[in-house]
């Protein structure tokens, strides 16, 4: 791909990104053209549907959201790490409300891949808990599949709210009852 070709491509997939994190409702594709600064025969030459331009939208942050946590880990104590990753985590699940109805007719028809999301956030997190319990900053005991499902909890029931303040006072609340308990006396 030529650079110019490769930069308006990386313009579209930044502009609809963003645009689906700002509205839970179907985007015009022309509102995205527009926001990345191309025309619409650009958007369609790069995507030439909206289940393209989902599905590519939606792979990336599922990559970047995965790959972030060994980068936080190598940056920050694995409690703070997997704390500033579920940040990362709800701002995925925000991008992906915006295009919840193209994905789920996409994946019903076939026409979008169906990724294995669910198991490569999971072993993110397995990962952060694992250093966290080497550590000792973190239960060893705990699923991490149970961390992903209190996650979604978390997610899903504040969605309608959109009270940032509550998700991060959850999401703290999340982290402390994966630490393990004060030793006997330590109080």
């Amino acid at each position: 791909m030529r650079a110019d070709a490769r930069r308006n491509r990386d313009r579209l997939l930044a502009a609809a990104r963003d645009a689906f994190a700002a509205s839970p409702d179907a985007v015009p594709l022309d509102a995205i053209a527009r926001a990345a600064g191309v025309g619409i025969g650009t958007l369609y030459r790069h995507f030439p549907t909206r289940e393209a331009i989902v599905e590519a939208v939606y792979a990336a942050e599922l990559d970047e959201v995965v790959s972030s946590a060994p980068a936080l880990l190598d940056e920050l104590g694995p409690a703070a790490a997997l704390r500033a990753w579920m940040t990362r985590y709800e701002a995925f699940l925000r991008i992906k409300r915006g295009m919840s109805d193209t994905l789920h007719a996409g994946w019903a028809s076939g026409s979008i891949a169906t990724p294995a999301t669910r198991e490569r956030i999971t072993a993110a997190i397995a990962m952060m808990l694992r250093r966290g319990a080497e550590a000792g900053s973190l239960r060893p005991d705990v699923d991490p599949e149970d961390v992903t499902v209190m996650l979604l909890g978390v997610f899903l029931s504040t969605a309608a709210t959109d009270a940032p303040d509550r998700v991060g006072r959850l999401l703290d609340l999340t982290v402390d009852a994966l630490r393990p308990p004060p030793e006997p006396g330590s109080r």
